[in-house]
């Protein structure tokens, strides 16, 4: 049996690719993150400025008006009896208070759709855009 005259050669790890990837994480890590949390005006400032837990807005926008149009032509803008020029002006001076006013106008299902139609274009003078009709489905309204 032959005896060995020449040794193994030993193995080795080459660490230059894991090298090579901290060095890169490192960097993308530096780049990626702010230094300081404020700015120099910011710092030079000594104003204590107060914090608040719950920040919600002052007010909350109003419900949708409910224009209802009955089968006799009688019209009624939440539940009060009105004209079509009270209820124009009524919708503008609403509309005036909160741009994005939503509507829902329900009409009388043996009513004509002329007074309907009034009611929307009387919407569209005063330029509401959040119009909604409801309708029945198996005798639930939408």
């Amino acid at each position: 049996m032959p005896l060995k005259t020449q040794k193994d050669d030993q193995t080795e790890i080459n660490l230059t690719p894991m090298i090579d990837i901290v060095f890169l994480l490192i960097i993308f890590f530096m780049v990626g993150s702010r230094f300081s949390d404020l700015s120099q005006a910011e710092r030079d400032i000594s104003l204590k400025v107060p914090q608040v837990q719950n920040a919600q807005a002052l007010t909350s926008s109003p419900e949708k008006r409910i224009i209802n149009v009955y089968n006799d032509g009688k019209i009624t803008l939440d539940q009060q009896p009105v004209s079509m020029s009270e209820l124009e002006s009524q919708l503008a001076t609403a509309r005036e208070q909160y741009q994005k006013l939503g509507v829902v106008v329900r009409g009388d299902r043996t009513s004509k759709f002329e007074r309907v139609a009034q009611v929307i274009a009387t919407c569209e003078r005063v330029k509401i855009r959040d119009l909604n009709i409801a309708v029945s489905s198996g005798g639930v309204t939408r």
